[in-house]
């Protein structure tokens, strides 16, 4: 019997897209694949995800100090204001089917848990999100100074649950490794391609690791024990 399931956040439950109309990397005139080279460098990452920076302004300011470019005060602050919006609408825009399939969890009486890697900017709308309603405790990585697949966030995540590692699922689309760290510390992974497709050996590798594997969300509801 699955009494708690934990689910990861981004590309499982939202996907924090570029808009058509204005994006961070508009204002400095690149890609967005030059932005996000430059926006989610390891080192830079790991800072802000690990709580070490709490300042908004100052994770752009960070991130632009990596980059060759000279930015304006005011172009910083326009930075900031887009990625804050960007974060908010993959929050408040959830897939009908995710929910639907929260609510089918949520109503067996299964607690269900957020595990996220993530910065005070990604996480700052959670409340405002239809997500929020389902969840019975949510564990953002810069709120506790720890981040997947270290076994220590896990294992902090199942005594807030307050259930077994053996008793539960952990749901992601496989980044960070996470898929691997949920099963270290004995719960059964559950790999979801529903919002991100992944290819060749990465795909091959996240298959062999996971206990589970979903195309549609809702086949989750189809695991044995839910």
């Amino acid at each position: 019997m699955i009494k708690a399931i934990f689910f990861d956040l981004f590309f499982t439950l939202i996907c924090p897209q570029y808009n058509e109309e204005a994006n961070e990397n508009d204002i400095l005139k690149i890609t967005a694949e030059e932005w996000e080279h430059y926006a989610e460098k390891d080192e830079l990452y790991m800072e802000r995800a690990l709580g070490k920076i709490k300042d908004e302004k100052q994770i752009i300011v960070k991130i632009i100090d990596s980059m060759p470019y000279k930015v304006s005060e005011q172009q910083v602050l326009e930075i900031l204001t887009l990625r804050q919006n960007r974060m908010k609408n993959a929050l408040c825009k959830v897939d009908e089917t995710i929910l639907h399939t929260l609510k089918e969890i949520h109503d067996k009486g299964i607690k269900i848990c957020l595990i996220s890697n993530a910065d005070v900017i990604d996480s700052k709308y959670w409340s405002e999100s239809p997500l929020a309603d389902y969840f019975d405790e949510v564990i953002f990585s810069c709120d506790v100074g720890m981040m997947k697949p270290d076994a220590s966030i896990y294992e902090y995540a199942i005594r807030k649950v307050n259930v077994a590692a053996d008793e539960s699922l952990f749901v992601g689309d496989g980044g960070f490794d996470e898929l691997a760290g949920a099963k270290r510390v004995g719960m059964k992974a559950v790999f979801t391609e529903y919002l991100d497709i992944k290819e060749g050996k990465k795909r091959a590798r996240l298959l062999e690791e996971s206990d589970y594997y979903i195309r549609q969300f809702d086949e989750l509801l189809k695991i044995e024990g839910i």
